[in-house]
Order: C-alpha cells, then sequence, then structure tokens
C-alpha cells in the first residue's frame, strides 16, 4: 500500500526525564493529529538551576500520514 506522509517538528518538555518530554510532546501532538506514524528525537537540551537540571527539552520529528 502507498502512503503520503507529512513531517513536523515539535518540542517537549518535562521536569522529570527525557523519554517522559518525548511521550507528552507525542501524546499533545495526538490531540490534534491523526494517524501519527513514527517519531524521531532529533535534539535534547536541558535547563540548568542551582547546578541541578531543572527539565529536559527534546525536538521531535513526528510523521503522520495524510487522508
Amino acid at each position: 500500500m502507498n502512503h503520503t506522509y507529512k513531517q513536523i517538528e515539535i518540542v517537549g518538555s518535562s521536569t522529570t526525564s527525557i523519554e517522559d518530554a518525548v511521550s507528552s510532546a507525542i501524546a499533545k501532538a495526538s490531540e490534534t493529529i491523526r494517524n501519527i506514524q513514527w517519531f524521531e528525537v532529533v535534539e535534547t537540551r536541558g535547563h540548568v538551576s542551582d547546578g541541578k537540571v531543572a527539565y529536559w527539552q527534546v525536538s521531535v520529528k513526528l510523521g503522520f500520514t495524510l487522508e
């Protein structure tokens, strides 16, 4: 079966972990985007406060099939 995909890039964040940042970004995108098929973590960043990691930020590419 032939598919056509669209790709977007979003940024998710979490105070817990990189994985949580990815999961929450995908969950939020799933509220308005249908047919998400794959993701790719493009960049990982973090914010430091008082010498500790305050939160993680990840740039994620999402691919979804067009209807």
